[in-house]
């Protein structure tokens, strides 16, 4: 069964309480994106800058848990020389932003591995489907050709809210039980 190239939404819900906690210190960073002008045209000079700016943050933070790194289960922060999935996430988005990609297009998604174990990853908008900078990996991928089961994610509209997400392949394994 193919998956479309765009993640389907399925309505508003709860927002992460570590990201409830970033917003309370960073709150530029969860108000209203703005008018939605859409998913970015991908062009070969914004691709470069974006597998750039995935590469170079994976490489240049230490993957460590929030616990290794400030003695708490769950911080959401900009990363200084260690981070975990948030952190990566959290940094990537920033320096897109940076870059001039627009921040409804840079959206925090909370994912399951296959372990079962949470997980966060950004999801790019663009003309050619949803692709997920993960610090799992250097290759950036469309939503589809994961390995993940995609729980919910930031509002386009607004960084505070998010979204539900409706994964046609968890449908599709729980309709052959």
């Amino acid at each position: 069964m193919a998956l479309p190239a765009t993640m389907e939404l399925a309505g508003a819900t709860s927002q992460p309480i570590g990201h409830y906690e970033f917003c309370k210190k960073y709150s530029d960073e969860c108000r209203s994106n703005g008018e939605d002008r859409g998913p970015l045209t991908l062009t070969e000079e914004n691709w470069k800058t974006i597998v750039n700016v995935n590469y170079t943050a994976n490489v240049d933070f230490a993957p460590l848990t929030d616990m290794e790194i400030y003695g708490v289960e769950e911080l959401w922060t900009y990363p200084e020389t260690a981070a975990d999935c948030e952190d990566y996430v959290l940094i990537k988005r920033k320096n897109l932003v940076e870059a001039g990609i627009s921040p409804s297009n840079l959206l925090i998604t909370v994912v399951l591995q296959p372990s079962g174990q949470g997980h966060a990853v950004l999801t790019l908008r663009t003309d050619r489907g949803d692709f997920v900078l993960d610090n799992m990996r250097n290759k950036i991928l469309l939503w589809s050709e994961t390995e993940y089961r995609y729980l919910k994610r930031q509002s386009s509209a607004n960084a505070g809210k998010w979204v539900k997400l409706q994964d046609g392949r968890a449908d599709a394994v729980g309709s052959v039980k």
